[in-house]
């Protein structure tokens, strides 16, 4: 899954470490690895911190095998299937696209036991940015192995509501539109006005 392919989906792993921007924030399928580009620790908020402790971690590892995905979403056009992380192995988004929603949609893939997630609060987590039109990963701190944590109210609408009473240690899946994302676009992203957005989450704590 490291290397570019043609395929009938867009099989997507974190990979190598990513740009960072300055500023806060496919009809034919290929299974690809996340490339080089900018972070969405600076895509979503401006407010985006390295945790001080390195006792969290995010797994940079690719599934050793591919299982059934945890969550399978049709949109208005194409669909999505995401698997979770895992401790030892980052999440796989696989594309079908261009995959478009026109109401943002959460999913919960494996439930943690912590507290749950206030819609103020500061949480750090691990994540995977995928866009939906045409299934390129434009962000992952899994590709970096290491969290990044940030109040959830300085963050696009989209990425609140996926974490926003979620219990701390689960992992979660959103597919969000446009419009709870970026509406105007976010060119050095990547990301084009209308364009849908798949995130795959850990939360690995909230304060």
């Amino acid at each position: 899954m490291n290397s570019p392919r043609l395929s009938s989906s867009v099989a997507l792993v974190a990979g190598a470490a990513s740009l960072v921007l300055a500023l806060a924030a496919c009809g034919s399928d290929t299974s690809t690895s996340s490339a080089s580009t900018p972070s969405v620790a600076e895509v979503v908020t401006s407010s985006v911190t390295e945790p001080a402790t390195d006792a969290s971690s995010c797994p940079t590892a690719a599934p050793e095998a591919a299982g059934p995905p945890e969550w399978t979403q049709p949109g208005a056009t194409g669909s999505v299937a995401v698997t979770g992380s895992t401790d030892t192995a980052a999440p796989v988004v696989t594309v079908t696209a261009p995959f478009s929603v026109t109401e943002t949609q959460v999913q919960t893939l494996q439930a943690g036991d912590g507290p749950v997630v206030a819609d103020t609060a500061t949480v750090s987590v691990c994540y995977m940015g995928v866009n939906g039109r045409d299934g390129s990963v434009f962000d992952s701190s899994y590709e970096r192995g290491a969290p990044v944590e940030f109040p959830l109210d300085g963050v696009v609408p989209g990425f609140q509501k996926a974490i926003a009473g979620q219990k701390v240690g689960s992992t979660v899946a959103v597919a969000m539109t446009s419009a709870d994302g970026y509406p105007n676009g976010q060119p050095a992203a990547g990301i084009q006005p209308g364009d849908s957005l798949i995130f795959a989450i850990k939360i690995l704590d909230a304060s």
